[in-house]
Parts: structure tokens; C-alpha cells; sequence
């Protein structure tokens, strides 16, 4: 009685220590994406973004039916033809049928995997036809943007450094006293989410992106574009991405850079294509060199005739 109590407690116990992580653990997936409490990857706002999400719901679901088919012969065979029932095993070693079919089978299924991630990568390294492009350079612990062109124009003395926001800068230095939950943009926790200075991008144009870094590798992450490229010392790596809907995407540095690694946030606020112009030509504006002052016209010496008058000698 009293041990089988204490067994029953520690099962108690277990699960409660296993909710209690996955718990823990749901909640940290749940602050690392803006919809609470979701357990998928994010279908993404561009025209690129459907890609890696096709491909991961097909996978999911090719591993679930071959999951169902594979325990479900397996437990079948262990209750149903187990030798307590007086089942006999079969004596043959070899059906040519079910080896070709068992054959067969996953080589389709991974040809069709293969054939759409392959697909899918050709799709993401074509950047031709950008109508603008923007310089992404990384650095520690803070990104460099810089506009080059767009829509077959030059672009010139627009960018800027975009770092980690003061609110929360000041919030998660040690013994600050501040409280990271009360860190909110629009009603929604900012914290170590937000930035400065966001990149401005207009929507429904195919935006090329030449990506490098300053000193040790970065990567640059915005899981709402469905890509995430590595910003390497040295080398220009090139990606894309086409915004279908307006809205404020954010992301974070991907690769391990150093102590403040994780407080490099990306933030990017995709506007309509009139609301960028507007704001190009502002920050154009902006950047333009004041027209010199025009110098004082030189005065012209004025020479004075001395008076003649009658002298006597």
C-alpha cells in the first residue's frame, strides 16, 4: 500500500515536472513568433514565403502517413499474430511484389521532395528583374543599410546604422529595475524586438538585397520573407524578397556573433509604393549638401583725387 503509494506519487510528480517544461518550452516558441501559442512555421507576407512553407507542410505530412503506416503494421502484427493467440510465423523470405512496391514507393516520394526544394532554391537565387536594390552590412551588434537603387535610378547618401532601441538597451542592463513586459510598441512586447531606426520598403516590388558584414559573420532573418542569408567578411551574398502586404516585419541575427548577439533585432516596415516615394525623397532631401553660402560681392576701391588749389611760391 505504501510503496504503491509512493510509486503513484512519483508519477505524480514526473508529470508534473514534464508539463512544467513543456510548458516552459511552448512559451518560449510562443514569444519567439508574433502570434501567441504558434506551433508552425509562418506562411510569411511575400511571394517567396509560400515556398519553404509548401515544402515543410508536404514533408510533415509524407512523415506522418509513413509514421501511421509503419507503427500501425507494427502494432497490428505484435497483437493481432502475436504467439499467445497461436499464430504461426510465415516461412517465405522473399515477395518480388512488395519489394517493388516497398522500392518504388520512396524513391517517388523523394524525387518529389528533391525535385520541389530544388525548384524552390532555383526560384530564391534568381534576382533578375529587381526593381531596387539595398546594401545589408553587418555588424557587432547592429546593421548597416544602405539604398543603392531603385526602379532603374541611383540612390545616393541613403543609409543608416539600426541598432537596438533605448527603452530596451536600458531595460536589460543589470540591476535596471525595469520590467521587459511593460517594453510595448502598439500594444505589442517590443522588447529586445525593436530598433531605431527600421528599414523602409515599399510592397509588390522585387527588392535584391547584397548582403555582407564589417567584421564576423552575421545572418540576416526575417522569418515573414521565408530566407534567412549570412552576412560574411569578405564575401556579397544576394537574396530577394517581393512584400505583398504593408505591415511591420521583424527579425533577429541568426549566427553567433558575440556577447550581444541577441541584441541585433531586425525590423522592417513595408509601406505602399507613394508612401516610400515620399520618404526617399525626404531622407534625399535630408542628405543633401546645404547650397554654400554665396560670398559678398568685392567692393570697388574708390580713388580719391587729392584737392588742387593755388600754390605760391
Amino acid at each position: 500500500m505504501t510503496s504503491g503509494g509512493i510509486r503513484h506519487h512519483g508519477i505524480r510528480r514526473m508529470a508534473t515536472v514534464v508539463a512544467t517544461g513543456a510548458f516552459a518550452l511552448l512559451c518560449g516558441v510562443a514569444r519567439a513568433n508574433p502570434v501567441p501559442w504558434q506551433m508552425d512555421m509562418t506562411k510569411g507576407a511575400t511571394t517567396y514565403s509560400h515556398v519553404p512553407y509548401d515544402l515543410n507542410m508536404v514533408s510533415l505530412l509524407v512523415c506522418v502517413v509513413i509514421g501511421i503506416l509503419v507503427y500501425g503494421a507494427m502494432f497490428i502484427a505484435m497483437f493481432r499474430f502475436r504467439k499467445s493467440r497461436g499464430a504461426v510465423a510465415e516461412k517465405w523470405s522473399h515477395n518480388t511484389v512488395v519489394e517493388i512496391i516497398w522500392t518504388t514507393i520512396p524513391v517517388i516520394i523523394l524525387a518529389s521532395l528533391a525535385w520541389m526544394a530544388t525548384n524552390g532554391m532555383r526560384k530564391f537565387y534568381d534576382t533578375t528583374g529587381s526593381q531596387m536594390t539595398v546594401k545589408i552590412t553587418g555588424y557587432q551588434w547592429k546593421w548597416r543599410y544602405d539604398y543603392v537603387d531603385y526602379e532603374g535610378k541611383p540612390i545616393s547618401k541613403v543609409g543608416f546604422m539600426s541598432k537596438l532601441d533605448d527603452l530596451s538597451n536600458e531595460t536589460r542592463q543589470l540591476h535596471s529595475g525595469l520590467d521587459p513586459y511593460a517594453v510595448k510598441t502598439d500594444g505589442y512586447n517590443t522588447y529586445l524586438l525593436n530598433v531605431d531606426k527600421p528599414l523602409v520598403l515599399p510592397i509588390h516590388t522585387k527588392i535584391r538585397f547584397v548582403i555582407t558584414a564589417g567584421d564576423v559573420i552575421h545572418s540576416w532573418f526575417v522569418p515573414a520573407f521565408g530566407w534567412k542569408m549570412d552576412a560574411i567578411p569578405g564575401v556579397i551574398n544576394a537574396a530577394w524578397t517581393n512584400i505583398e502586404k504593408p505591415g511591420v516585419y521583424r527579425g533577429q541575427c541568426a549566427e553567433l556573433c558575440g556577447q550581444d548577439h541577441g541584441y541585433m533585432p531586425i525590423v522592417v516596415k513595408a509601406v505602399s509604393k507613394a508612401d516610400f516615394a515620399k520618404w526617399l525623397a525626404a531622407q534625399e532631401k535630408a542628405s543633401a549638401p546645404a547650397p554654400a553660402a554665396s560670398a559678398p560681392a568685392p567692393q570697388t576701391a574708390q580713388v580719391v583725387a587729392p584737392a588742387v588749389g593755388s600754390a605760391k611760391g
